[in-house]
Protein backbone atom coordinates (compact mmCIF):
# COMPACT_ATOMS: atom_id res chain seq x y z
CA UNK A 1 0.00 0.00 0.00
CA UNK A 2 0.64 3.76 -0.02
CA UNK A 3 1.40 5.91 2.37
CA UNK A 4 0.02 9.56 1.20
CA UNK A 5 0.85 13.00 3.16
CA UNK A 6 -1.83 14.08 5.34
CA UNK A 7 -4.10 16.97 5.30
CA UNK A 8 -2.12 18.85 7.98
CA UNK A 9 -4.89 21.77 8.97
CA UNK A 10 -6.30 24.60 8.06
CA UNK A 11 -5.00 26.28 5.22
CA UNK A 12 -1.96 24.09 4.95
CA UNK A 13 -1.58 21.51 1.65
CA UNK A 14 1.82 21.85 1.93
CA UNK A 15 5.26 21.16 3.08
CA UNK A 16 9.04 20.57 2.94
CA UNK A 17 10.70 17.15 3.90
CA UNK A 18 13.20 18.09 6.17
CA UNK A 19 14.66 14.31 7.42
CA UNK A 20 13.73 10.72 6.30
CA UNK A 21 13.53 8.31 9.36
CA UNK A 22 13.10 5.01 7.06
CA UNK A 23 14.94 3.28 4.27
CA UNK A 24 14.04 0.66 1.78
CA UNK A 25 13.82 -2.73 3.31
CA UNK A 26 12.92 -1.21 6.60
CA UNK A 27 10.42 -2.26 8.61
CA UNK A 28 8.12 -0.24 10.25
CA UNK A 29 5.04 0.07 12.85
CA UNK A 30 2.08 1.93 12.83
CA UNK A 31 2.62 5.19 14.02
CA UNK A 32 6.02 5.02 13.90
CA UNK A 33 7.60 8.33 12.48
CA UNK A 34 8.45 8.16 9.02
CA UNK A 35 9.48 11.85 7.92
CA UNK A 36 9.73 15.55 9.69
CA UNK A 37 7.91 17.99 7.31
CA UNK A 38 8.71 22.02 7.72
CA UNK A 39 5.21 23.68 7.32
CA UNK A 40 4.13 27.49 7.89
CA UNK A 41 7.27 27.65 10.21
CA UNK A 42 6.77 24.63 12.00
CA UNK A 43 8.62 21.57 11.80
CA UNK A 44 6.30 18.53 12.17
CA UNK A 45 6.59 14.57 12.95
CA UNK A 46 4.80 12.40 10.13
CA UNK A 47 3.60 9.23 11.32
CA UNK A 48 3.24 5.87 9.29
CA UNK A 49 -0.63 5.22 9.21
CA UNK A 50 0.03 1.34 8.82
CA UNK A 51 2.81 -1.71 9.61
CA UNK A 52 5.09 -3.29 7.08
CA UNK A 53 7.96 -2.98 4.72
CA UNK A 54 9.29 -0.13 2.81
CA UNK A 55 9.61 -1.42 -0.34
CA UNK A 56 10.08 2.18 -2.08
CA UNK A 57 10.39 5.76 -0.85
CA UNK A 58 8.89 8.46 -3.53
CA UNK A 59 10.31 11.54 -1.49
CA UNK A 60 13.61 12.55 -0.66
CA UNK A 61 15.24 15.64 2.30
CA UNK A 62 14.55 19.46 0.39
CA UNK A 63 11.28 18.06 -1.41
CA UNK A 64 8.22 19.97 -1.13
CA UNK A 65 5.31 17.59 -0.78
CA UNK A 66 1.24 18.32 -0.85
CA UNK A 67 -1.10 16.72 0.99
CA UNK A 68 -2.50 13.27 -0.55
CA UNK A 69 0.95 13.02 -2.53
CA UNK A 70 2.50 9.32 -2.08
CA UNK A 71 5.41 8.69 0.13
CA UNK A 72 6.47 5.59 0.07
CA UNK A 73 5.27 2.24 -0.34
CA UNK A 74 4.55 -0.82 2.05
CA UNK A 75 4.53 -4.11 1.72
CA UNK A 76 3.82 -7.17 3.99
CA UNK A 77 6.50 -7.33 7.02
CA UNK A 78 9.30 -9.34 6.39
CA UNK A 79 8.78 -9.19 2.62
CA UNK A 80 11.53 -8.05 0.45
CA UNK A 81 11.36 -5.06 -1.49
CA UNK A 82 10.14 -6.12 -4.78
CA UNK A 83 12.16 -5.42 -8.12
CA UNK A 84 10.54 -2.78 -10.06
CA UNK A 85 9.05 -4.08 -13.44
CA UNK A 86 10.47 -3.36 -16.40
CA UNK A 87 8.95 -0.99 -18.62
CA UNK A 88 8.86 -1.93 -22.12
CA UNK A 89 10.36 0.15 -24.87
CA UNK A 90 7.57 2.68 -26.37
CA UNK A 91 8.10 2.67 -30.53
CA UNK A 92 10.31 4.98 -31.88
CA UNK A 93 7.25 6.19 -34.25
CA UNK A 94 4.69 6.66 -31.65
CA UNK A 95 7.28 8.88 -29.48
CA UNK A 96 7.71 11.05 -33.04
CA UNK A 97 3.84 10.91 -33.83
CA UNK A 98 2.89 12.45 -29.97
CA UNK A 99 5.76 15.63 -30.75
CA UNK A 100 3.86 16.32 -34.00
CA UNK A 101 1.58 19.52 -33.58
CA UNK A 102 -2.09 18.86 -35.13
CA UNK A 103 -3.26 21.26 -37.40
CA UNK A 104 -6.33 23.45 -36.25
CA UNK A 105 -9.12 21.85 -38.51
CA UNK A 106 -7.78 18.35 -37.13
CA UNK A 107 -8.00 19.71 -33.43
CA UNK A 108 -11.77 20.41 -32.00
CA UNK A 109 -11.89 23.37 -29.67
CA UNK A 110 -11.71 22.38 -26.51
CA UNK A 111 -11.89 24.04 -22.97
CA UNK A 112 -8.71 24.39 -20.68
CA UNK A 113 -10.84 22.70 -17.57
CA UNK A 114 -11.53 20.03 -19.89
CA UNK A 115 -7.62 19.16 -19.37
CA UNK A 116 -6.96 20.09 -16.03
CA UNK A 117 -10.20 18.23 -14.07
CA UNK A 118 -8.71 14.23 -12.97
CA UNK A 119 -11.21 12.36 -14.76
CA UNK A 120 -9.38 8.67 -15.06
CA UNK A 121 -8.96 7.01 -11.68
CA UNK A 122 -8.15 3.58 -10.46
CA UNK A 123 -10.01 2.07 -7.73
CA UNK A 124 -8.99 3.21 -3.90
CA UNK A 125 -7.50 6.24 -5.48
CA UNK A 126 -4.87 3.69 -7.37
CA UNK A 127 -3.41 4.95 -10.76
CA UNK A 128 -5.73 4.35 -13.75
CA UNK A 129 -5.20 1.59 -15.77
CA UNK A 130 -2.33 1.49 -18.29
CA UNK A 131 0.99 -0.41 -19.60
CA UNK A 132 4.09 -0.18 -18.12
CA UNK A 133 5.71 2.40 -21.25
CA UNK A 134 2.74 4.39 -21.30
CA UNK A 135 3.43 4.83 -17.40
CA UNK A 136 6.99 5.45 -17.99
CA UNK A 137 6.37 7.86 -20.81
CA UNK A 138 3.64 9.77 -18.90
CA UNK A 139 6.41 10.46 -16.08
CA UNK A 140 9.13 11.28 -18.65
CA UNK A 141 6.67 14.02 -19.67
CA UNK A 142 5.50 14.96 -16.83
CA UNK A 143 1.75 14.13 -17.79
CA UNK A 144 -1.23 12.78 -14.88
CA UNK A 145 -2.49 9.94 -15.92
CA UNK A 146 -5.66 10.67 -13.83
CA UNK A 147 -6.56 13.75 -16.74
CA UNK A 148 -6.09 11.00 -20.09
CA UNK A 149 -9.47 9.60 -20.69
CA UNK A 150 -8.77 6.24 -21.50
CA UNK A 151 -10.96 4.07 -24.34
CA UNK A 152 -10.17 0.54 -23.92
CA UNK A 153 -11.94 -1.38 -22.08
CA UNK A 154 -12.35 -0.64 -18.63
CA UNK A 155 -11.03 2.86 -19.18
CA UNK A 156 -7.79 1.62 -20.09
CA UNK A 157 -5.37 4.16 -21.55
CA UNK A 158 -4.06 3.38 -24.59
CA UNK A 159 -1.10 5.63 -26.46
CA UNK A 160 -3.95 6.94 -28.75
CA UNK A 161 -5.25 8.50 -25.79
CA UNK A 162 -2.05 9.79 -24.86
CA UNK A 163 -1.57 11.78 -27.68
CA UNK A 164 -5.13 12.65 -27.86
CA UNK A 165 -4.61 14.77 -24.22
CA UNK A 166 -1.10 16.41 -25.68
CA UNK A 167 -3.25 17.75 -28.65
CA UNK A 168 -5.44 19.17 -26.42
CA UNK A 169 -2.90 20.79 -23.99
CA UNK A 170 -0.99 22.09 -27.18
CA UNK A 171 -4.56 23.73 -28.00
CA UNK A 172 -5.23 25.24 -25.01
CA UNK A 173 -1.71 26.57 -24.79
CA UNK A 174 -1.49 28.33 -28.37
CA UNK A 175 -5.11 29.17 -28.23
CA UNK A 176 -5.64 33.26 -27.67
CA UNK A 177 -6.63 34.34 -24.51
CA UNK A 178 -10.01 36.72 -23.60
CA UNK A 179 -9.02 40.09 -23.32
CA UNK A 180 -8.77 41.42 -19.88
CA UNK A 181 -12.40 43.07 -17.97
CA UNK A 182 -12.37 46.71 -17.45
CA UNK A 183 -10.71 47.89 -14.15
CA UNK A 184 -8.93 44.46 -13.96
CA UNK A 185 -5.41 44.81 -12.25
CA UNK A 186 -2.57 44.72 -15.19
CA UNK A 187 -0.40 41.20 -15.29
CA UNK A 188 2.92 41.41 -13.45
CA UNK A 189 6.03 42.25 -15.18
CA UNK A 190 8.23 39.13 -16.19
CA UNK A 191 10.66 38.52 -13.42
CA UNK A 192 14.14 39.19 -15.06
CA UNK A 193 16.82 37.44 -13.62
CA UNK A 194 20.38 38.69 -13.25
CA UNK A 195 23.63 36.88 -13.57
CA UNK A 196 25.58 39.11 -11.08
CA UNK A 197 28.56 36.63 -12.01
CA UNK A 198 29.51 39.31 -14.75
CA UNK A 199 30.52 41.70 -12.20
CA UNK A 200 32.76 39.46 -9.93
CA UNK A 201 32.74 36.35 -7.73
CA UNK A 202 29.10 35.56 -6.12
CA UNK A 203 28.30 32.73 -4.13
CA UNK A 204 24.64 31.53 -3.76
CA UNK A 205 22.30 29.99 -0.96
CA UNK A 206 18.74 28.77 -1.97
CA UNK A 207 16.07 30.10 0.25
CA UNK A 208 14.54 27.67 2.76
CA UNK A 209 11.17 26.62 3.35
CA UNK A 210 11.29 29.32 6.35
CA UNK A 211 12.33 32.55 4.60
CA UNK A 212 9.91 31.67 1.41
CA UNK A 213 6.97 31.34 4.14
CA UNK A 214 8.14 34.92 5.38
CA UNK A 215 9.14 36.14 2.12
CA UNK A 216 5.43 35.76 1.08
CA UNK A 217 3.79 36.52 4.40
CA UNK A 218 5.38 40.18 4.19
CA UNK A 219 4.81 40.72 0.35
CA UNK A 220 1.18 40.44 0.86
CA UNK A 221 1.05 42.12 4.32
CA UNK A 222 2.66 45.43 2.05
CA UNK A 223 0.91 45.28 -0.82
CA UNK A 224 -2.89 44.57 0.89
CA UNK A 225 -2.37 46.52 3.72
CA UNK A 226 -2.35 50.58 3.80
CA UNK A 227 0.53 50.91 6.64
CA UNK A 228 1.06 53.57 8.75
CA UNK A 229 3.58 53.81 11.80
CA UNK A 230 2.99 56.21 15.22
CA UNK A 231 6.19 57.05 16.97
CA UNK A 232 6.83 57.70 20.44
CA UNK A 233 9.14 57.44 23.82
CA UNK A 234 8.89 55.92 26.82
CA UNK A 235 10.71 57.02 30.10
CA UNK A 236 11.72 53.84 31.58
CA UNK A 237 14.04 54.74 34.13
CA UNK A 238 12.11 53.55 37.24
CA UNK A 239 10.50 50.70 35.22
CA UNK A 240 13.99 49.32 34.96
CA UNK A 241 15.10 49.86 38.39
CA UNK A 242 12.19 47.84 39.41
CA UNK A 243 13.59 45.30 37.05
CA UNK A 244 17.35 45.32 38.69
CA UNK A 245 15.67 45.36 42.03
CA UNK A 246 13.47 42.14 41.39
CA UNK A 247 15.73 40.20 38.27
CA UNK A 248 17.42 37.65 40.94
CA UNK A 249 14.07 36.47 42.51
CA UNK A 250 12.42 35.81 38.99
CA UNK A 251 15.59 33.77 38.39
CA UNK A 252 15.81 31.65 41.27
CA UNK A 253 12.67 30.09 40.16
CA UNK A 254 13.70 29.50 36.70
CA UNK A 255 12.26 32.97 35.00
CA UNK A 256 13.94 36.16 33.19
CA UNK A 257 12.56 39.20 34.37
CA UNK A 258 12.94 41.71 31.00
CA UNK A 259 11.35 44.68 28.94
CA UNK A 260 9.53 42.32 26.97
CA UNK A 261 7.60 40.93 29.92
CA UNK A 262 6.70 44.17 31.22
CA UNK A 263 5.79 45.06 27.19
CA UNK A 264 3.00 42.44 27.59
CA UNK A 265 1.27 43.56 30.68
CA UNK A 266 1.35 47.40 29.44
CA UNK A 267 0.29 46.20 25.95
CA UNK A 268 -2.51 44.16 27.12
CA UNK A 269 -4.08 46.71 30.02
CA UNK A 270 -3.76 49.37 26.83
CA UNK A 271 -5.66 46.98 24.72
CA UNK A 272 -8.26 46.56 26.95
CA UNK A 273 -8.57 50.53 26.73
CA UNK A 274 -8.44 50.25 22.55
CA UNK A 275 -10.50 47.19 21.91
CA UNK A 276 -9.99 48.23 17.82
CA UNK A 277 -6.09 47.31 17.87
CA UNK A 278 -7.01 44.08 19.14
CA UNK A 279 -9.64 43.05 15.95
CA UNK A 280 -9.44 41.71 13.08
CA UNK A 281 -10.64 42.80 9.64
CA UNK A 282 -13.10 40.33 7.54
CA UNK A 283 -12.60 41.13 3.63
CA UNK A 284 -15.04 38.72 3.06
CA UNK A 285 -17.62 39.57 5.15
CA UNK A 286 -16.61 43.50 5.33
CA UNK A 287 -17.02 43.38 9.55
CA UNK A 288 -14.31 44.14 11.68
CA UNK A 289 -14.15 40.87 14.21
CA UNK A 290 -13.91 42.48 18.17
CA UNK A 291 -11.95 39.47 19.98
CA UNK A 292 -12.27 39.28 23.48
CA UNK A 293 -8.95 37.18 24.20
CA UNK A 294 -5.46 38.32 24.06
CA UNK A 295 -3.45 36.15 22.49
CA UNK A 296 -0.01 37.68 22.02
CA UNK A 297 2.39 37.31 19.51
CA UNK A 298 6.29 37.38 20.24
CA UNK A 299 8.69 37.90 17.32
CA UNK A 300 11.81 35.54 18.13
CA UNK A 301 15.14 36.12 16.18
CA UNK A 302 16.17 32.13 15.01
CA UNK A 303 18.89 31.08 12.91
CA UNK A 304 16.68 30.06 10.48
CA UNK A 305 14.44 33.10 10.57
CA UNK A 306 11.72 35.27 12.28
CA UNK A 307 9.63 33.04 14.34
CA UNK A 308 6.26 34.43 16.14
CA UNK A 309 5.05 32.01 18.74
CA UNK A 310 2.36 33.20 20.44
CA UNK A 311 1.23 33.81 23.82
CA UNK A 312 -2.20 33.02 24.67
CA UNK A 313 -4.77 34.66 27.48
CA UNK A 314 -1.79 36.89 28.27
CA UNK A 315 -4.20 38.84 30.13
CA UNK A 316 -4.95 36.11 32.72
CA UNK A 317 -1.04 35.67 33.87
CA UNK A 318 0.70 37.84 35.97
CA UNK A 319 4.50 39.44 35.22
CA UNK A 320 6.07 35.79 36.46
CA UNK A 321 3.91 33.68 34.51
CA UNK A 322 4.28 36.17 31.41
CA UNK A 323 8.26 35.86 31.71
CA UNK A 324 8.43 32.10 32.57
CA UNK A 325 6.12 31.05 29.16
CA UNK A 326 8.01 33.47 26.75
CA UNK A 327 11.59 32.36 28.04
CA UNK A 328 10.06 28.54 27.35
CA UNK A 329 8.63 29.84 24.07
CA UNK A 330 11.58 31.43 22.72
CA UNK A 331 13.80 28.60 23.25
CA UNK A 332 11.41 26.19 21.57
CA UNK A 333 11.21 29.11 18.69
CA UNK A 334 14.82 28.66 18.14
CA UNK A 335 14.98 25.17 18.47
CA UNK A 336 12.39 24.91 16.07
CA UNK A 337 10.50 22.69 18.69
CA UNK A 338 6.64 24.89 18.48
CA UNK A 339 3.85 23.26 16.84
CA UNK A 340 1.80 25.05 13.70
CA UNK A 341 -1.02 25.39 16.67
CA UNK A 342 1.50 27.72 18.71
CA UNK A 343 2.07 30.24 15.86
CA UNK A 344 -1.66 30.43 14.90
CA UNK A 345 -4.61 32.76 16.52
CA UNK A 346 -2.98 35.66 17.41
CA UNK A 347 -4.47 39.27 18.20
CA UNK A 348 -1.80 41.62 18.35
CA UNK A 349 2.37 41.06 17.76
CA UNK A 350 5.27 42.52 19.64
CA UNK A 351 8.78 42.56 18.17
CA UNK A 352 11.37 43.72 20.58
CA UNK A 353 14.75 44.83 18.82
CA UNK A 354 16.61 46.64 21.70
CA UNK A 355 18.32 43.31 22.55
CA UNK A 356 20.21 43.62 19.40
CA UNK A 357 20.98 47.35 19.85
CA UNK A 358 18.30 48.85 17.00
CA UNK A 359 16.85 51.98 17.68
CA UNK A 360 13.39 52.78 15.84
CA UNK A 361 12.20 51.09 13.03
CA UNK A 362 9.28 50.48 11.02
CA UNK A 363 7.74 46.96 11.75
CA UNK A 364 5.52 45.23 9.36
CA UNK A 365 1.67 44.15 10.15
CA UNK A 366 1.06 40.34 11.04
CA UNK A 367 -1.93 40.07 9.06
CA UNK A 368 -4.63 39.59 9.80
CA UNK A 369 -4.11 41.26 12.86
CA UNK A 370 -4.12 44.92 12.54
CA UNK A 371 -1.25 46.98 14.58
CA UNK A 372 2.10 45.20 15.83
CA UNK A 373 4.25 47.29 18.35
CA UNK A 374 8.36 47.43 18.19
CA UNK A 375 10.50 48.37 20.69
CA UNK A 376 14.15 49.65 20.10
CA UNK A 377 16.95 49.85 22.42
CA UNK A 378 16.74 52.21 25.83
CA UNK A 379 19.36 55.32 25.49
CA UNK A 380 20.12 57.57 28.34
CA UNK A 381 18.99 60.86 27.11
CA UNK A 382 19.01 64.54 28.55
CA UNK A 383 14.89 65.47 29.59
CA UNK A 384 13.39 68.80 30.66
CA UNK A 385 11.67 67.76 34.05
CA UNK A 386 10.23 70.62 36.08
CA UNK A 387 12.88 73.22 34.39
CA UNK A 388 15.64 70.94 34.72
CA UNK A 389 17.44 68.70 32.71
CA UNK A 390 18.33 65.09 33.56
CA UNK A 391 19.81 62.01 32.44
CA UNK A 392 16.46 58.93 31.66
CA UNK A 393 16.52 56.05 30.30
CA UNK A 394 13.82 56.41 26.81
CA UNK A 395 12.75 53.40 25.36
CA UNK A 396 12.04 54.27 21.38
CA UNK A 397 8.39 52.26 20.21
CA UNK A 398 6.91 52.71 16.88
CA UNK A 399 3.48 51.43 16.25
CA UNK A 400 2.44 50.24 12.74
CA UNK A 401 -1.63 49.74 11.94
CA UNK A 402 -3.44 49.04 9.27
CA UNK A 403 -5.32 52.25 8.18
CA UNK A 404 -8.46 50.32 7.22
CA UNK A 405 -9.78 49.80 10.38
CA UNK A 406 -7.74 52.38 12.40
CA UNK A 407 -7.87 56.36 12.56
CA UNK A 408 -4.46 58.32 13.33
CA UNK A 409 -6.08 60.25 16.64
CA UNK A 410 -6.92 56.55 17.64
CA UNK A 411 -2.79 54.95 17.55
CA UNK A 412 -2.14 58.67 18.83
CA UNK A 413 -4.65 57.56 21.78
CA UNK A 414 -3.16 54.27 21.81
CA UNK A 415 0.31 55.57 22.12
CA UNK A 416 -0.07 58.20 24.84
CA UNK A 417 -1.74 55.46 26.98
CA UNK A 418 1.00 53.41 26.34
CA UNK A 419 3.76 55.18 27.19
CA UNK A 420 1.86 55.89 30.54
CA UNK A 421 1.93 52.24 31.66
CA UNK A 422 6.05 51.96 30.91
CA UNK A 423 6.41 55.15 33.05
CA UNK A 424 3.94 54.24 36.15
CA UNK A 425 4.13 50.29 36.26
CA UNK A 426 3.33 49.39 40.04
CA UNK A 427 5.85 47.76 41.84
CA UNK A 428 3.04 45.55 43.27
CA UNK A 429 2.68 44.00 39.98
CA UNK A 430 6.36 42.68 40.19
CA UNK A 431 6.40 40.98 43.28
CA UNK A 432 6.44 37.29 43.17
Amino acid sequence: MDLKLPHLGEGADSGTVVNLFVKEGDTVAKDQPILELENEKAVATIPSTAAGTVTQIFVKAGDKIRAGQRILSLGESGAAALPAAKPEAAPARSRERLIQTPSPEQMPVVLEQEVLEPIAEGKEGSAPAASPSIRKLARDLGIDLTRVRGSARGGRIMMEDVRAYIQKLQRVATAPRAAAPAGAPAPKPAREQIDFSKWGPVSKAPLSPLREVIARRMAESWTSTPRVTQFDEADVTALMALRKKYAADYDQKGARLTLTSFALKVLVDTLKKHPIFNASLDEVAQEIVFKQYYHIGIAVDTEAGLIVPVIRDADKKNLFELSLELEGLAEKARERKVSAEMLKGGTFTISNQGGIGSGQFTPIVNKPQVAILGLGRGAMKAVVRDNKVEPRLMLPMGLSYDHRVIDGASAARFTVDLVQGFENFKEADVKI
